[in-house]
């Protein structure tokens, strides 16, 4: 598999599926933080692709860790 379509199934599986579900919760239950932090998540991993595609590996490890604490920052609150 090339680094294209990698980058492309990061985009559509983490940004779509799982992080979009997330924002959907804080919607539906108007919890403002669960869906600011999700929407955080997912504008990381979006930008987590283009470092793939670029082959910036250093780039690609931080904006994974943020996309981690973003979306576990999100399930915290969507918990409380």
């Amino acid at each position: 598999m090339d680094s294209d379509r990698f980058a492309l199934s990061l985009m559509i599986v983490f940004g779509s599926l799982i992080i979009g579900g997330l924002m959907l919760a804080g919607l539906m239950w108007t919890d403002k933080p669960t869906f600011l932090y999700a929407l955080g998540g997912a504008v990381s991993v979006w930008f987590c692709s283009f470092a793939v595609m670029f082959d910036k590996k250093r780039a690609y490890l931080v904006l994974l860790l943020v996309a981690i604490v973003l979306v576990a920052a999100s399930v915290t609150a969507f918990v409380r």
